[in-house]
């Protein structure tokens, strides 16, 4: 396969993954906001707590970004994905505030259940 279709293929799967994450991510919020807790709210505050722990194994990088850059020299945030480069290149900055403030709401709701 050549560097082009294999770049496509990566940014593809990245992209899908991303979209995957970020339901999660506003599936842990809704519940917090609707006091809707359940053992899916757990599974997926853990999967988000997984995907934070192979980050953190990674360096604070993708892993489809390092395999990326085996396809492409661009400095571009978004190179890797099929995101506007803004949201790239603050994608951890706000999925991680909004999966943090969703685990504040759940606490919340959990601690004034009565």
């Amino acid at each position: 396969m050549n560097t082009t279709r294999n770049l496509f293929l990566v940014k593809l799967l990245h992209t899908v993954i991303w979209a995957f994450f970020v339901t999660v991510i506003g599936y842990v919020v809704y519940c917090g906001i609707a006091d809707d807790i359940s053992r899916y709210t757990w599974l997926a505050a853990g999967l988000v707590m997984l995907e934070g722990l192979v980050l953190l194994i990674f360096g604070g990088r993708c892993p489809l970004t390092i395999l990326a850059q085996n396809y492409s020299d661009s400095d571009r945030d978004n190179f890797d994905i099929f995101l506007p480069n803004w949201l790239a290149r603050y994608n951890k900055l706000i999925f991680t505030s909004l999966y943090v403030a969703g685990l504040i709401l759940v606490g919340y709701r959990l601690l004034h259940r009565g």
